[in-house]
């Protein structure tokens, strides 16, 4: 078997991509392809439980769960949205969303209101406590941010990065199961180690959020 680092240095020679300084056995290109540290889909699912436990303890004090916090962002953006509407911004199926909103609505944050026109459509509308809590939260985006070890730009950087990626395994996920997304070889798709190649990063949305 070759060993892994004749192939960075070959393709240091053909021109690929350099990194700064020799390889290392700590060095995650030289690790199993399956090993766990390698695992992009690993680092992500990880980071969300850190996002999650940083949250808690900044959302305790106005007594909210991180999801309910995200249904109140939603609705502070565009108050009145519909359960649909939230669940897709949130990619939160109903069975997940409908007992979040009931909290909410128990708690006085938010009331239910059916369409007239539409029974069926059902809009959540901010009480006058879920307005009022969009002041009193103002710092929690930037307090979060902090306590990620980026600057601005970093997390602008991060965002974006994310942003993309997410795009990039919703479409890959439609072209079929065992199907490699055009581009790509197979087992170098999103969420694969380290090793496989990037994809070309695309222009960043415009308005996306930067604070945490």
């Amino acid at each position: 078997m070759s060993d892994p680092r004749d192939n960075l240095a070959g393709e240091e020679a053909r021109g690929g991509p350099a990194h700064a300084g020799p390889a290392t056995a700590a060095d995650p290109r030289l690790r199993s392809p399956q090993s766990l540290e390698t695992q992009l889909c690993f680092a992500v699912y990880a980071a969300a439980h850190a996002f999650g436990r940083a949250y808690r303890s900044l959302l305790a004090v106005h007594d909210l769960t991180y999801p309910q916090y995200l249904v109140l962002l939603v609705l502070w953006e565009n108050d009145g949205s519909t359960v649909k509407e939230i669940g897709n911004r949130l990619f939160l199926d109903s069975g997940t969303l409908t007992p979040l909103l009931k909290r909410l609505e128990a708690s006085g944050h938010v009331r239910r209101a059916r369409d007239r026109a539409d029974e069926r459509q059902v809009s959540i509308l901010l009480t006058e406590k879920g307005q009022a809590l969009r002041g009193r939260m103002e710092c929690v985006p930037d307090e979060a941010g902090g306590l990620t070890g980026l600057d601005l730009d970093g997390r602008v950087a991060l965002l974006d990065t994310l942003v993309n990626l997410r795009g990039a395994l919703h479409a890959g996920a439609g072209d079929g199961e065992g199907k490699a997304a055009p581009g790509r070889r197979g087992g170098q798709g999103p969420g694969a180690g380290v090793r496989a190649r990037a994809p070309k990063k695309k222009a960043a949305p415009a308005g996306a959020g930067t604070a945490s």
